[in-house]
């Protein structure tokens, strides 16, 4: 059974940090590219970072220089470090994992909320 679940997310102040995992599980972990998405309150889903099966990353230039992003294939296992946190960081985060060939499977989401 493909599962992705995703922890870490909640209530921090401006300018601080949260790390975000996504633990895989049901499906080679190594072959997907896995992505964080989030979505805040009446906006649409948007893509804040994306590290490919060869570990090549992309972020959003709204988080460029506060994010990073990682995987460790041995615990099939993605890690969203995020930095400087600001209000406009406030969403729901969700984790992806896309493959060409076998599909696009979503995590059931995490809160993050950025406020003082």
């Amino acid at each position: 059974q493909l599962q992705l679940v995703e922890s870490g997310g909640g209530l921090v102040q401006p300018g601080g940090s949260l790390r975000l995992s996504c633990a895989a599980s049901g499906f080679t972990f190594s072959r997907y590219t896995m992505s964080w998405y989030r979505q805040a309150p009446g906006k649409e889903r948007e893509l804040v970072a994306r590290i490919t099966s060869v570990g090549f990353v992309s972020y959003a230039d709204s988080v460029k220089g506060r994010f990073t992003l990682s995987r460790d294939n041995a615990k099939n296992t993605v890690y969203l470090q995020m930095n400087s946190l600001k209000p406009e960081d406030t969403a729901v985060y969700y984790c992806n994992a896309k493959n060409s060939i076998y599909g696009d499977y979503w995590g059931q989401g995490t809160q993050v909320t950025v406020s003082s």
